[in-house]
């Protein structure tokens, strides 16, 4: 994963929002956009694109949000690419099934035009620190168990010495 976010795939339907999204976070957010209007022109865009993250519609029609990011899973090229679902639809228990599915996170409609970009930066820091306690604690595990693995013999030469 990239330390900086540079590269936005913004999945959006509406034309309108589209439009503002683009301008929030290529004019003010100094980002690299590449807009699709569909879940499935978002699919054929995405290997090529190469995104830091990807900023997706939840309710589109044809292919949601959802099955965009259950297929974005599906393919190794972009298996591991972050997503954020943007969206009206953030009740408590709307946004723990989108973070359920994978989403690092969730920008609610309407968004803050001045903030997007940041906003998104933000859930990627916080995507990424994630990740390395995740590895960190994983880490920490396997060298517990290499520990424990071997301390019969270590505490059973310990009492023959002594």
């Amino acid at each position: 994963m990239p330390a900086e976010l540079r590269r936005v795939l913004l999945v959006e339907d509406d034309p309108d929002i589209q439009a503002v999204a683009l301008i929030a976070l290529e004019d003010v957010g100094g980002l690299t956009v590449l807009a699709c209007g569909s879940g499935r022109e978002a699919l054929e865009a995405a290997p090529d694109f190469r995104a830091d993250v990807v900023l997706l519609d939840v309710m589109m029609p044809g292919m949601s949000g959802p099955d965009t990011l259950r297929a974005l899973r599906e393919r190794p090229e972009t298996r591991e690419v972050p997503v954020v679902f943007m969206t009206a639809r953030v009740q408590r228990h709307e946004v723990d099934e989108y973070l359920t599915m994978g989403a690092i996170g969730v920008i609610p409609k309407p968004f803050e035009p001045m903030s997007l970009a940041d906003e998104l930066r933000s859930l990627l820091e916080a995507d990424v620190e994630a990740r390395e306690e995740r590895d960190f604690q994983a880490q920490l595990s396997a060298l517990r168990g290499q520990f424990e693995q071997g301390l019969g013999d270590r505490l059973a030469r310990l009492r023959g010495a002594w």
